[in-house]
């Protein structure tokens, strides 16, 4: 009878092919004589047109000149991007006053502060910061770019908007330093942790009352001056268009897809009708009716401008298309999940809200997201109907008399924004993927 002892074979390095930089280039690239030939050629081709787009774009270019004909005299051969420099600000911010840039940038450093929050782990509370950003960040930003006079509804959101901004960073503070909601660390602070619920509501509705309005007060002496929104261009008006339109057609086209798998005929039927209707007709059909078709419905003295119609358009569209997305991921649940909800008693809305909207919106984000991409490149399209989005600004370049004639450099610059914004979407699409495990993790 003989005794085996079980013992672990030592780990053998793997072949010098597998494992080099070598090994690889040998696999992949030169594995015949054929694929040897097919990598010099691509090689070389992405060698000259590399060093022909470097050349064209840095070596040769021009990044300071007075004029295109200063361009020409310095290099006939490279870019001229003192054009696009000296049009910086027309670029990023249209025709708008140039003392009062600050109102814009104050904007978008308040936009990242109200996110933040979204992007931290302690941080609890979120659907709450996403609320807010939706329901509040709009009408704060919307009178810091206009100014004007503010009637009774503005003042009233304008201070819930930064009622919203303060409990929002306060809730940031609390979580980043002590991992607590804000309302448990006020409750605690307050020595009240222990109370009833009741009690603790009437807390902190009456917080919530005295800030909102010593914030009313204050903002009853805080006006801007009034700019037009005919002076709106550039990135910025291209921004302010994708971002409500980003921000409102998901929420419609969630409620246009529940509406189409509706059982209440009236209901599944008109938004059907909604949905057919809009996507039969290119965006910028879309854009002309409701510039031109608007007016005739409103009430006699009741005037919206270009923007606000452009707005609008954009999000009916848009929310149009992403119904039919999520509809596409609520038909991916399976029954059983609906059949499960109902076990436990949960309706309707509450078997949606929490258990089959989540799974549909996970399984979709890539479908979301692309959508949202495609939101912001058609937002060009407004230039069509007057309004001086980056692509109008861009446009006009090349006809301003300094630089005239300046077509490519503005147009490649363009594109590169554009592909920083896309890419920086898909990259974030790809990140919630990962972290929701809807994707492939290998």
């Amino acid at each position: 009878m003989a005794i085996i002892t079980a013992t672990k074979t030592p780990d053998r390095a793997a072949p010098l092919g597998e494992r080099s930089v070598i090994g690889w280039i040998h696999k992949n690239l030169f594995s015949s004589w054929f694929n040897a030939i097919l990598t010099l050629l691509t090689g070389y081709l992405v060698f000259i047109t590399v060093t022909g787009v470097f050349n064209w774009g840095f070596t040769d270019a021009t990044f300071v000149a007075e004029n295109r004909r200063a361009c020409y005299d310095n290099s006939l051969t490279g870019a001229c991007w003192a054009g696009v420099i000296d049009w910086l600000d027309n670029i990023f911010y249209g025709r708008y006053p140039r003392d009062q840039i600050w109102r814009i940038n104050v904007g978008a450093v308040l936009l990242v502060l109200w996110m933040a929050p979204l992007w931290m782990g302690r941080v609890k509370g979120k659907v709450l910061v996403g609320t807010g950003v939706v329901v509040f960040y709009p009408f704060l930003a919307g009178y810091l770019f206009s100014g004007g006079d503010k009637g009774l509804f503005m003042q009233v959101m304008v201070s819930g908007a930064i009622v919203a901004l303060i409990a929002n960073t306060a809730n940031m503070l609390t979580g980043v330093l002590w991992g607590e909601f804000l309302p448990d660390f006020v409750l605690r602070v307050l020595g009240k942790s222990t109370a009833p619920d009741k009690t603790q509501r009437n807390i902190l509705l009456a917080l919530l009352f005295v800030v909102f309005t010593a914030v009313f007060v204050w903002q009853l002496s805080w006006t801007v001056e009034f700019v037009s929104w005919t002076k709106w261009g550039g990135l910025f008006l291209t921004m302010v268009i994708s971002g409500i339109g980003i921000a409102s057609s998901l929420p419609g086209g969630i409620l246009l897809a529940l509406g189409r798998r509706s059982k209440l005929t009236v209901v599944r039927v008109l938004c059907v009708a909604f949905i057919e209707v809009f996507r039969s007709v290119p965006l910028i059909t879309v854009l002309f009716m409701a510039t031109t078709m608007f007016p005739l419905f409103m009430p006699e003295g009741f005037v919206l401008n270009k923007l606000v119609q452009v707005i609008i358009a954009v999000i009916l569209f848009n929310a149009c298309y992403m119904a039919e997305t999520v509809r596409a991921g609520l038909q991916a649940i399976p029954k059983g999940q609906y059949e499960a909800a109902h076990t436990i008693g949960l309706g309707y809305w509450r078997t949606t809200g929490l258990i089959i909207m989540p799974q549909a919106l996970k399984h979709m984000i890539p479908n979301i997201v692309g959508s949202f991409i495609g939101l912001l490149k058609d937002t060009t399209l407004v230039s069509i109907i007057g309004l001086f989005d980056i692509l109008g600004m861009l446009r006009s370049i090349s006809k301003d008399m300094p630089w005239l004639g300046l077509h490519k450099e503005p147009l490649i610059f363009g594109a590169f924004l554009f592909f920083v914004l896309c890419f920086s979407m898909s990259k974030y699409s790809r990140h919630l993927e990962v972290k929701l495990s809807a994707g492939d993790q290998h």
